[in-house]
């Protein structure tokens, strides 16, 4: 990765990201900030005081818009008023129980979000890269040892992975209907391709129901005990500045006119990292060194044993891998949990460090 590259990209543009008080947009806004871009956020406000949005002061350092994508008038009212040359799309509802229990609300913000960023990319002529972010649970899981490709067949047995699934659709049959490669420059000036991440963690995010955030809840404001549910499950666990990485370069290709990257990607951890969540736990809990783990199984709601993903196409057409070992992965996000604990106040000066360290001074 050419970090020098990707910043000359960068550097002065207007990138408009939705979702961007959330975990994920947080932590690439903070890149794109620190390459010289200019910021345009859309998305509902943070959950907690304590998100990385929150403690890193980042309302203060973006264009920072407020309203729910649903609302297709607001969308394509600032895409019009902002002219971003490049978007990422990460708003949605990004939990798998949370969508058992509010399965509406999550197929209408997943598909019909989806569909109103495509829309207010179709009546757009100013921009000129897109990178729609979905999820390696978009992928019809079949319990299978070996990693899909980008090609496997999508399905979702849960609400949210279905109404991922769906979202993906959605951004395929727009790109194949307004903006193909092979019409650009022609009937269209935009490319677009979308992404699929692995199971993402690092500093900042306190989301209900995910693992790490579940880890440090216990750890640091409750009795140090952490439950877990299915401790055999195995992700490809990743630091969530892999996955910003790989939607950079992508979003960097497509502006500079590369058709080739039009389409779907993946963007995971090498095979060392796909480890249950008991070891992810058991890592976790030894690098803070601090609080204990136990079982409680709960089988009443569906949830994939095996999900691996297969990065040869972004290895070897984008030039990605990823840097970070999953030992590294684990000490980096309880650090950042670690010492923002004792000061709050350095959550802005972590976060940085931690983007040098991956960006500029890994080789």
């Amino acid at each position: 990765m050419d970090t020098t590259k990707l910043a000359n990209f960068y550097h002065g543009k207007t990138v408009l990201i939705t979702g961007h008080t959330g975990f994920k947009g947080s932590w690439l806004s903070l890149v794109l900030i620190g390459m010289g871009a200019k910021v345009v956020g859309i998305s509902l406000p943070p959950k907690t005081s304590k998100d990385i949005f929150v403690v890193t002061g980042l309302e203060s350092q973006v264009s920072h818009h407020e309203f729910d994508i649903r609302d297709f008038e607001q969308l394509s009212t600032l895409f019009s008023a902002e002219k971003p040359d490049v978007v990422f799309h990460l708003a949605a509802q990004p939990l798998v129980r949370q969508s058992y229990l509010e399965p509406l609300e999550t197929f209408t913000t997943n598909v019909t979000g989806t569909a109103n960023v495509m829309e207010a990319l179709r009546l757009s002529h100013s921009i000129g890269s897109a990178v729609i972010i979905t999820t390696d649970k978009v992928y019809e899981n079949r319990e299978w040892i070996y990693g899909y490709r980008e090609n496997d067949s999508l399905g979702g047995h849960d609400p949210y992975s279905g109404s991922k699934a769906a979202a993906d659709i959605v951004a395929d049959s727009y790109r194949k209907s307004f903006f193909s490669p092979e019409k650009y420059n022609e009937t269209h000036n935009t490319l677009v391709a979308t992404a699929r991440a692995g199971n993402v963690i690092g500093g900042g995010d306190w989301s209900q129901n995910r693992l790490v955030p579940d880890i440090m809840r216990a750890v640091f404001e409750g009795d140090g005990i952490v439950t877990l549910r299915n401790p055999e499950s195995t992700r490809p666990w990743e630091h969530v500045l892999e996955s910003v990485s790989g939607y950079l370069i992508l979003g960097m290709r497509l502006g500079e006119g590369d058709k080739g990257v039009s389409g779907n990607w993946n963007f995971g951890p090498s095979s060392e990292a796909f480890i249950s969540v008991g070891e992810v736990t058991s890592k976790t809990l030894n690098f803070l060194d601090k609080g204990t783990m136990k079982i409680e199984r709960d089988d009443t709601k569906h949830e994939a044993n095996e999900l691996v993903l297969d990065v040869t196409k972004a290895n070897r057409l984008l030039g990605w891998y990823s840097k970070w070992s999953i030992d590294e992965t684990l000490l980096k996000t309880a650090e950042w949990y670690r010492i923002t604990n004792d000061d709050p106040s350095s959550a802005l000066a972590v976060t940085n460090r931690q983007i040098e360290e991956y960006f500029y001074f890994q080789k």
